[in-house]
């Protein structure tokens, strides 16, 4: 009896590990783990519908314009759509992400989990940005994998590609944050994506260069940022655009500079998450 109770207390013993003091970022990497991963388990929801919806545009699009469309001089249309396609989908799925699973918090109640822990504002908008943000690229990557085999596509400059690709999710990353804040019901919700998300995107030359247009609407595209995300975006793999890239980039930075702080600035007061 006596060896047996040295040996269990010296297995209990040696199952005594350290106790590791908890980084400063345990929260955070938490939470965007959550929030990764809540995309990513309904992977054919988030990820491959999106991918398919994207590819029925391309191949209707390019069998009816292909032949008919040249942009740029001597870019065919099926090829000049994709990166369009591309970055419309790294939007609007980022802005999904963030908005969805904020809203879907608040209604349910299990808002409180994720406010109770000490995160503090700043972590708590960065795991939504950047998991959005990767919801983003991922959906954004299915596009262009799919659409390869019916283009012969090549990028002139990755960099500019993976510039505006990270900013354009980042942004609309923060824009879900802010409409996820704000929005009581997915009624509210869904106004903003059906009359501001959809409209801006689909008027922003994803399907057509803005000189294809009348002064007065060419003009007045310089006033859609999307315009100018897409279009940048576009520069990357053509080296050719409607407007300066680093204009685009000026462009795209404040965007997301004023819409960061926005949602910085509602999460430091807890706006319609603590009352």
């Amino acid at each position: 009896m006596p060896e047996m109770h040295k040996a269990m207390h010296a297995g209990a013993v040696s199952r005594i590990e350290p106790v590791a003091v908890d980084s400063p970022l345990t929260g955070f990497r938490t939470l965007l783990y959550k929030e990764v991963l809540r995309f990513w388990k309904v992977g054919f929801q988030t990820v491959a519908a999106p991918v398919l919806n994207a590819l029925l545009f391309l191949l209707i699009f390019s069998h009816v314009l292909d032949r008919h469309v040249t942009v740029y001089g001597d870019v065919p249309y099926a090829r000049f759509l994709v990166p369009g396609l591309v970055m419309m989908s790294v939007l609007q799925n980022a802005f999904a992400n963030s908005s969805s699973s904020l809203i879907q918090s608040k209604i349910t109640g299990n808002i409180i989990f994720v406010l109770l822990p000490p995160l503090s504002y700043r972590e708590f908008y960065a795991a939504y940005v950047i998991a959005s943000t990767l919801r983003g690229l991922f959906v954004g990557m299915g596009v262009l994998l799919v659409s390869v085999p019916f283009v012969g596509l090549s990028i002139a400059n990755p960099l500019w590609v993976l510039a505006f690709g990270v900013m354009g999710g980042a942004i609309l990353g923060s824009f879900g944050v802010i409409a996820g804040i704000w929005a009581d019901k997915f009624d509210q919700l869904a106004a903003f994506q059906n009359f501001f998300i959809m409209p801006l995107t689909m008027l922003s030359g994803v399907f057509y260069s803005i000189h294809s247009l009348p002064q007065r609407w060419q003009d007045l595209s310089h006033f859609n940022p999307f315009f100018f995300m897409i279009d940048g975006f576009r520069y990357g793999f053509f080296g050719q655009s409607d407007t300066s890239p680093w204009l685009s980039l000026a462009v795209v930075s404040v965007c997301f500079v004023f819409l960061a702080a926005l949602a910085l600035a509602m999460l430091a007061r807890g706006y319609k998450l603590r009352s």
